[in-house]
């Protein structure tokens, strides 16, 4: 379908619309307004992973068109938790993790978004700044009687959990009021008219476009993205090393370039366009290769992909990295590495490195995957549960550590 807008032509190209509220209208005003856009981020981890890329994607796509992006942190929303998608309440943060986490999770829009004074400038802004100062009693007065009891009872996240007969407690409960509440805050203080999320938001989002309605007359919009798996299932942002953090210090950017390059062939095309800014002529091309040239287009996801998040260095020296450590069987220093000293490197065992480096949760665990003939070192398979490494086995001082096909580490001696 063809827009009149940039904006809803490039989220509709690229796969980004899963539902909108009036997709012609938001369409028509994108055309020929600005359109400040917020989308919210609880601050439950010191970092945001790969299951935040769309709306981190959507937001960088937006203020590329020339509308404003408003980030907006949840310091406020975090003490609350949001019970969508989940079956237990999320665990409670103190007020300086919400802040540590709050500060983690920033950094990572300055890689995507320009921030500033001008019209298109991305600005961030903390939820917590009107909630931390509500007065219950006038709050309930003057906005309780917009939220229906029965409306809310029939929201996906409260359904569920009645349904399967889970504790949704009253804190949980009061979450979708309090999103509403900012949607119809940050439209009054920062002309905000379009809140987009996930397609777990849909509920919250429309609580907020009637509230506001109600309470200050004014039409404003919503937008959801479809929740992104892969073509197997799996949760998008997850791996088997655990999450796919955008933050270098929790992931490296080797890992992060890895997990691309291993994209399920029928996901390729369908990442290249979330996931990069190729044009979609380009990403269609891709997506039609077959057999053996597909490997080519999980490259070039990998490449753009790790170059919007760590830089176009960090995505040459993974790209160098990979191509070292799996064309030529080598080590390269750009895979996460382990320090250990001599003493204790002439007494260790395989089963104690694959713990060490992480490709083992347990004794248990790394005995699984010698016996299944996933564990080598330097390259060479262990079959030997009980096998010890020498200090002869390290080259250089480095001795390298795998876990099936694509899961390597170095081991440095100090």
């Amino acid at each position: 379908m063809n827009y009149k807008s940039n904006l809803i032509q490039q989220f509709s190209e690229r796969g980004y619309i899963h539902q909108a509220t009036d997709i012609d209208a938001l369409d028509a005003l994108a055309a020929d307004h600005t359109i400040p856009t917020y989308i919210g981020f609880d601050c439950t981890a010191d970092s945001l992973h790969v299951g935040s890329l769309v709306q981190i994607m959507m937001l960088r796509i937006l203020q590329r068109c020339g509308h404003k992006p408003i980030v907006l942190m949840g310091g406020g929303t975090t003490k609350v938790g949001d019970p969508s998608g989940k079956d237990t309440a999320r665990p409670l943060l103190s007020d300086q993790d919400i802040e540590f986490n709050k500060n983690g999770i920033k950094s990572v829009f300055e890689k995507y978004l320009t921030f500033g004074d001008g019209p298109s400038d991305a600005l961030m802004v903390d939820n917590a700044d009107w909630l931390d100062s509500l007065h219950y009693i006038r709050f309930l007065r003057d906005y309780g009687p917009h939220f229906s009891i029965n409306r809310m009872m029939g929201m996906e996240s409260v359904k569920l959990r009645l349904e399967r007969e889970q504790l949704l407690s009253f804190l949980e409960f009061n979450y979708a009021i309090l999103q509403a509440y900012d949607f119809l805050e940050l439209r009054r203080r920062y002309g905000c008219q379009l809140q987009m999320g996930g397609s777990d938001q849909w509920g919250n989002i429309v609580t907020g476009i009637d509230l506001t309605r109600r309470v200050d007359g004014q039409e404003i919009y919503g937008l959801t993205s479809p929740l992104i798996t892969t073509s197997s299932g799996a949760k998008m942002g997850k791996s088997a090393n655990g999450a796919i953090w955008l933050n270098d210090a929790k992931l490296s950017s080797f890992d992060f370039w890895q997990f691309w390059r291993n994209t399920e062939d029928s996901d390729v095309a369908r990442f290249l366009g979330l996931f990069t800014e190729l044009p979609m002529d380009k990403v269609r091309k891709l997506g039609a290769l077959e057999g053996a040239e597909i490997n080519q287009a999980k490259i070039i996801l990998a490449d753009e992909a790790t170059r919007l998040c760590h830089g176009i260095d960090a995505a040459k020296k993974a790209k160098a990295t990979a191509q070292t450590t799996f064309g030529d069987k080598g080590m390269s220093d750009g895979l996460h590495q382990v320090t250990i000293n001599s003493a204790d490197a002439a007494s260790l065992s395989v089963i104690a490195a694959l713990n060490m480096v992480g490709f083992a949760k347990s004794n248990g665990e790394a005995r699984r995957l010698i016996r299944g003939g996933g564990a080598k070192v330097n390259d060479n398979p262990i079959t030997d549960e009980d096998a010890m490494i020498s200090l002869a086995d390290f080259q250089d001082g480095k001795l390298k550590m795998s876990a099936g096909k694509k899961r390597h580490a170095l081991i440095i001696l100090s």
